[in-house]
């Protein structure tokens, strides 16, 4: 089925800062709470260490170093160096435990993104480019990354530093605490100002981000059609445009992000300045010079965290229109699921039939399928045949649920398809897509791919059934030959029969193969279908064919035109109608006399 145009409407965010998305990150921590009370731990034994130093200073100033008290002074000393010696423990270990927390954490929202799209209908793929898709499940992942191994745990010992840090300001001189305060609303009107501009301008280069992605994943997809064509610079050009405008999305987005720094930067300068003033001026507050000096440390200490802070928030708001999408994506709900009252399909006979099926992609969409009704006998073959576009492969995509009939039923074995399980259903047939794929791996493991669980024995019976024994055995190294992605080194002909190969070992109860001798030469053809007539018996089989000259002893013969079944019988029956059949089937008679 071909893929329909939609709008972007999956790349439009709301304006505002939703923290509903922050709450379900912290959901992926719940199970690491344990350890994350532990980090606490060490994170508040960190700073409190840290903190003492300007602490033992102003002792030292103010008692040890005017009385010439060296034992005092020694033991001031001797205090600090085991100070720093637990801040750098506790450091150390924050940093290892958090990262491993914020890499599990990753991998477990990775999985579940992963899982999701898994369960998640042909449309959805169908309607969107496969490098956004591929740039959330990477990318945007990935920029987390950072934010939770670092930022996070930055984010907590700073919150943590700076509680500890104004219960000794305040201890020592509340007063001068206060003071040391006073320039704090203006930093928090300049972080918001800030927010607002940062978060519109990361949104916009999330865009351009998902823009560039798509679009390399597109040309490498395309580049045999691009080089037949001679259109490598017009490629070159299209490239250089988006990427341009991904590079103007960051600058932009950089230069707002940066702002705050700066900000907090002058606001602590500042603060160290009054601080200095008001405590030689004596300014309503009377200090000493020990005070002073642990009071400009502590002010220090207040103020780094903020700044970090700030740092983090600039993080959070970057990360905010990727973690919008992210969770966009694990929240896209499969229109093909099994029903609350799903059972398992019990194995199965093969009777199909089609009642009154009417099909489209949506409300507004026009009919792909129109009353299509037909019955397919357990054990019988049933060709369907027409010109491209006709709804053919949308008949067994049906059949396969792969899409939700719009009206009317299928049903197997007089079961209502929509009533039983996916897996059930699946595992009982074998389905070979038009549009072959290969995996990266070895030919063994890419037959084995349809039963897992199948012997090295009986991956290769079905390659021989499939005539894919014969050009195995020409490779260097066989079944264990190494096949890049999608099969690149091989020719058509080949992927084909490796992927019918795959849809024979899982030996199912109804064979669907579409186009499947489609890029296969008619030497090979006639040695694939010696195979297929033996294969074929007892089994109900869709075949949806080009050539008509491979399903003459069809036991049914669907022609479908416009999304409705025109014609229906066996080859001579159709033949002696002289309807669109015996034009399709004359048609193609008269191409090959001519070649």
């Amino acid at each position: 089925m071909a893929k329909r145009n939609t709008s972007n409407q999956d790349e439009q965010l709301s304006e505002r800062f939703n923290w509903h998305d922050y709450a379900r990150l912290g959901h992926y921590l719940k199970p690491y709470s344990w350890r994350m009370l532990v980090v606490l731990g060490s994170i508040l034994l960190g700073n409190v260490a840290v903190i003492l130093g300007p602490y033992l200073m102003k002792i030292a100033i103010d008692q040890a170093i005017p009385h010439r008290d060296f034992h005092q002074l020694g033991l001031l000393g001797s205090i600090f160096l085991i100070s720093l010696l637990i801040a750098f423990g506790c450091f150390r270990y924050r940093i290892w435990a958090i990262t491993e927390i914020g890499q599990n954490l990753l991998i477990d929202m990775r999985t579940d993104l992963f899982t999701n799209l898994q369960k998640l209908p042909f449309s959805y793929f169908d309607s969107r480019p496969h490098g956004k898709i591929l740039i959330r499940v990477v990318n945007y992942i990935n920029t987390l990354s950072d934010l939770l191994a670092n930022g996070l745990v930055n984010l907590i010992s700073d919150i943590i530093s700076v509680i500890v840090t104004l219960t000794f300001m305040f201890a020592i001189n509340w007063k001068l605490t206060l003071d040391s305060l006073v320039l704090i609303p203006i930093l928090i009107l300049w972080a918001y100002v800030i927010q607002k501009k940062q978060r519109v301008a990361f949104r916009e280069l999330s865009n351009k981000q998902s823009n560039l992605n798509a679009y390399i994943h597109e040309s490498i997809d395309g580049i045999k059609v691009t080089q037949g064509f001679a259109q490598e610079q017009s490629a070159i050009h299209t490239f250089d445009s988006i990427a341009n405008d991904n590079r103007d999305s960051y600058m932009r987005a950089v230069k707002v992000q940066y702002a705050l720094g700066p900000g907090v930067q002058n606001i602590s300068t500042m603060t160290t300045a009054l601080i200095y003033f008001i405590g030689i001026q004596q300014l309503g507050v009377v200090v000493s010079t020990g005070t002073l000096i642990a009071f400009i440390g502590y002010v220090n200490n207040f103020w780094n965290p903020v700044i970090n802070i700030g740092n983090f928030y600039n993080s959070l708001i970057t990360a905010t229109a990727y973690l919008e999408r992210i969770f966009e994506t694990m929240d896209e709900k499969s229109t093909v699921i099994d029903a609350p009252d799903a059972f398992d399909l019990p194995p199965i006979k093969g009777d199909v039939r089609f009642n009154d099926v009417s099909f489209r992609y949506d409300q507004d969409d026009p009919m792909i399928l129109k009353h299509v009704a037909f019955h397919a006998q357990a054990g019988q073959t049933i060709a369907l045949v027409g010109p491209t576009g006709a709804g053919k492969s949308t008949v067994i995509n049906l059949l396969s649920r792969f899409y939700n009939v719009t009206s009317g039923q299928i049903t197997i074995d007089n079961v209502d398809i929509s009533q039983i399980t996916l897996d059930s259903l699946r595992t009982q047939m074998g389905v070979m897509q038009q549009d072959t794929f290969i995996f990266s791996g070895t030919i063994m493991d890419n037959i084995r791919y349809g039963r897992l669980d199948a012997t090295d024995s009986e991956v290769v019976a079905a390659a021989k059934i499939a005539r894919a024994d014969r050009f195995i055995q020409t490779l260097p190294d066989g079944y264990q030959t190494e096949i890049q992605e999608r099969g690149g080194s091989m020719s058509a002909g080949q992927r084909q029969l490796l992927a019918f190969a795959r849809v024979l070992l899982a030996d199912p109860r109804i064979l669907i193969l579409d186009e499947a001798t489609a890029a296969i030469d008619t030497k090979t053809e006639m040695l694939l279908q010696e195979g297929l007539n033996e294969l074929l018996k007892g089994r109900t089989s869709f075949i949806v064919a080009h050539r008509l000259s491979t399903i003459q002893r069809a036991d049914q013969i669907l022609v479908v035109n416009d999304g409705q079944i025109v014609e229906h019988g066996r080859h001579d029956e159709l033949m002696a109608q002289r309807g669109e059949y015996y034009d399709l089937y004359n048609s193609q008679y008269r191409m090959l006399q001519a070649e």
